[in-house]
């Protein structure tokens, strides 16, 4: 299996054992990496489309099998002990969503104290179908002064790779237009919850 090589500024960790795990995982679900990995050490992921817990575990199977270091939001409930030990090891960040916390500052003030952070976000914030997409990626981006990349899980094609990488602009809307065009032709696991 033909993966791409980390830059050496990109965010990066493991050992053989979990390359050869994550290679394993890959070929096991019959999925691959497409394309290359932006070539930025900072940046904000938007994770789409995410219909599935599959959406994860595959995930995790790429980041394994290329050594790449991200991080990852979800809800606190994942963190209950044991998983809590396990999500946090992953690269997971757990956050509270029954009270509103100042999430995009704390997050963008993470950005400026690190070098390096890949830092990736579900915009539908569940696997349930929603109405609209929440707008904390675009603010945690235009905060921290990083760009936005666009990940996709496409089941078609049993495919994850990246798409442009979008620099936010002073328009939101404007914005999702365009990062909601580029998912639009991917099909997600559950294509009535997208």
């Amino acid at each position: 299996m033909d993966l791409p090589i980390l830059p050496p500024h990109l965010p990066q960790r493991g050992n053989g054992l979990t390359r050869v795990l994550g290679r394993l995982g890959l070929r096991l679900l019959r999925w691959r990496f497409a394309g290359e990995f932006p070539d930025r050490s900072r940046l904000v992921i938007v994770v789409a489309p995410h219909t599935s817990n599959w959406d994860f575990v595959v995930g995790i199977a790429v980041i394994f099998a290329t050594g790449l270091h991200a991080h990852w939001l979800v809800k606190d409930s994942w963190f209950r002990w044991p998983l809590g030990i396990l999500g946090r090891w992953l690269g997971g960040i757990p956050v509270d969503r029954s009270r509103r916390h100042d999430l995009v500052e704390q997050t963008s003030a993470a950005f400026r104290e690190r070098d390096r952070l890949w830092l990736a976000i579900t915009p539908e914030g569940t696997r349930k179908k929603v109405e609209r997409w929440k707008s904390g990626f675009w603010h945690i981006a235009k905060a921290a002064g990083v760009p936005i990349a666009l990940c996709y899980f496409d089941y078609r094609k049993r495919e994850v790779g990246f798409g442009p990488l979008l620099e936010p602009g002073d328009d939101y809307a404007a914005d999702l237009a365009r990062i909601l065009s580029f998912y639009a032709g991917v099909t997600p696991r559950h294509p009535d919850k997208f």
